[in-house]
């Protein structure tokens, strides 16, 4: 018989359904690609976007100065990611974050 939903809980009758392991999230997380802005620790008014597949390996890049774009202002928080499926989607939106309307987007939503 199903377990019934405690009607207290806050969490969804599937939550955790998806991924029967940490492993198995890793790895689906592993497939998109990344669109990401970064914020300055030091000084909260510059910020970076960029693109990848591993977000914690590529801010550990950038915080420890491995990237000439961002070694000046480490160090670096993730401010917004977004996760595409498709790698092409995923370079459309980066270009059009750090075109000069794609900024203000950017400023305005994120």
């Amino acid at each position: 018989m199903p377990r019934r939903r405690n009607a207290n809980s806050r969490e969804h009758p599937k939550a955790g359904s998806l991924f029967r392991s940490k492993a198995t999230a890793w790895q689906a997380m592993k497939n998109f690609h990344y669109v990401y802005i970064l914020v300055s620790d030091a000084d909260p008014d510059v910020h970076y976007t960029g693109m990848t597949q591993d977000l914690e390996s590529r801010l550990r890049k950038h915080n420890k100065g491995d990237c000439s774009h961002t070694s000046k202002n480490r160090p670096w928080n993730i401010e917004t990611a977004v996760a595409f499926s498709s790698k092409e989607k995923a370079i459309d939106f980066e270009k059009y974050l750090k075109s000069s309307s794609g900024r203000e987007f950017a400023r305005r939503h994120f």
